[in-house]
C-alpha cells in the first residue's frame, strides 16, 4: 500500500471519529472485526498522531479559518485539515507541499465543491505560519 492509500485510510478514520467521537483505537478495532479491514501502519500512525495532537491542531485550524467557526466546517474538511496539519507539524519527512496537495486531492474526491479550495487556502495559511515560526 502506498502513502496516498494510507493517507486515505487515515482520513477515513479521522472522518469516522468526527462523526461519533470514538477513539481511533476503538475505530480501528471495530473496523478490523466488522470488515476484516487491514490498515497500514502509516495510516494508523497518522490517525493516532492527529488524535493525540487534536487540541493543538484544532487551535491552528481556528486561527486560520478566518470568518468561519469550527462547528460550521464540513466533517470532510475538518478531518482533512486535521490530517494535513498533523503531517505539516509533526511529520518531518513529509514535505508541506505534499501534505497540502494530498489533502486537496482527497477533498476533491470526498468533499463538496467548495471544500478543496477552502482546504487549500487554510493549509496555505498554516504553512506560512509554520514557516515564520521556523525562521
Amino acid at each position: 500500500m502506498n502513502r496516498r492509500e494510507s493517507r486515505e485510510q487515515a482520513f477515513a478514520l479521522l472522518f469516522e471519529r468526527s462523526m461519533n467521537e470514538d477513539s481511533i483505537d476503538h475505530i480501528i478495532d471495530n473496523a478490523g472485526m466488522a470488515r476484516d479491514l487491514i490498515l497500514s501502519e502509516f495510516a494508523e500512525k497518522l490517525a493516532m498522531g492527529a488524535e493525540a495532537q487534536e487540541s493543538l491542531i484544532d487551535a491552528e485550524i481556528e486561527k486560520n479559518i478566518r470568518g468561519w467557526k469550527m462547528n460550521r466546517l464540513s466533517k470532510v474538511a475538518l478531518a482533512l485539515l486535521r490530517l494535513a496539519i498533523y503531517e505539516m507539524m509533526f511529520e518531518d519527512d513529509i514535505p508541506v507541499s505534499v501534505s497540502i496537495n494530498e489533502a486537496v486531492d482527497l477533498a476533491k474526491k470526498y468533499g463538496g465543491a467548495e471544500d478543496a479550495p477552502f482546504i487549500n487556502g487554510v493549509l496555505g495559511s498554516v504553512a506560512k505560519d509554520l514557516e515564520q515560526h521556523d525562521a
